[in-house]
Parts: structure tokens; C-alpha cells; sequence
């Protein structure tokens, strides 16, 4: 599917803002709101747009501690990244999770009740037959910055 620039600009502006109106969109892109919103059902069935959520802000409903960390494992086989990759899955805790080359097998955030939450959540990882070789812990004091990626025009 070839996008220009009037759909680029949907996806922009609804990516920091998904309650807009259809005549607010309309207006920001310069179209009329009914070419406007079939842009938008176009590319919600391509698949391109996958839905709308609002950004909550957790920390007010539950105070939790954010936490990134890195891991390597012992062994670099599929098994031992599917076994990893199960048990990351299955912690609610585990908010965010990549795998990366460069010295470390992933990256982490956790999100724990408190610093001693986290560290049992751990030392459990550690004498589980999950395979970790070793770990580091970086507490975040505060976010400076988070945000949606930004939406750009494909080149080519």
C-alpha cells in the first residue's frame, strides 16, 4: 500500500492523538472530513492503523518502581531464548522486553511493586532452570522523555 503525504499526516496526528473528531483531522490535513475519514478506514483495514488506547498513567493507580535491566544467558541456543522468552511472558511484571546483540541477550523494564519486590522477583530467575548467566540492575530515578515514534515519509 503506497501512502502520501495526507496519510503519513493521519498517522501522525493520531498516533499523539486518538480521540480527535473527524472534522479536527479533517481540518489539521486540509481535506474534507468524508475523504478524510475514508484515509482512515483504509488504513485501519490495511492493518496499518491496529487500534486506538489511551495512555495510562499507572503509577497513579498503583505506585510501582521502574527497573531496566540487562541479561545474558548461558547458552545461546533456541532453547534456552524460547525458555527465557516463556518466562518473561508469563510475569506481569515484565513490561517491556528486547532481544539485542552487542554483549547482552535482552533488555528488560520491570515495573515492581517496590526495589525488594524486584530483587526476589530475581533471585526466583536465578534458581530457576531458566538459564540466566548473569544480570545487571538500573533503578530508574526519573523519565526524561516517552513518547510515540515519530511517523515519516518513506523515501523511496
Amino acid at each position: 500500500m503506497k501512502l502520501d503525504r495526507y496519510d503519513l499526516k493521519i498517522l501522525e496526528i493520531l498516533a499523539n492523538d486518538g480521540r480527535i473528531t473527524k472534522s479536527k483531522l479533517a481540518e489539521a490535513i486540509n481535506l474534507s472530513v468524508s475523504p478524510c475519514w475514508e484515509r482512515v478506514r483504509r488504513l485501519e483495514k490495511a492493518g496499518i492503523i491496529d487500534g486506538y488506547s489511551a495512555r495510562i498513567n499507572a503509577s497513579v493507580l498503583v505506585k510501582r518502581t521502574p527497573v531496566w535491566v540487562q541479561v545474558e544467558l548461558k547458552a545461546h541456543n533456541a532453547e534456552s531464548f524460547q525458555r527465557f522468552e516463556a518466562l518473561v511472558h508469563a510475569t506481569p511484571e515484565v513490561t517491556e522486553c528486547v532481544a539485542v546483540g552487542g554483549g547482552v541477550d535482552y533488555l528488560l523494564k520491570v515495573e515492581a511493586e517496590s526495589i525488594d519486590a524486584y530483587q526476589r522477583l530475581i533471585d526466583a530467575w536465578l534458581v530457576s532452570e531458566v538459564g540466566i548467566e548473569r544480570y545487571f540492575t538500573y533503578i530508574v530515578t526519573k523519565t526524561v522523555k516517552q513518547q510515540a515514534p515519530p511517523i515519516q515519509l518513506d523515501s523511496r
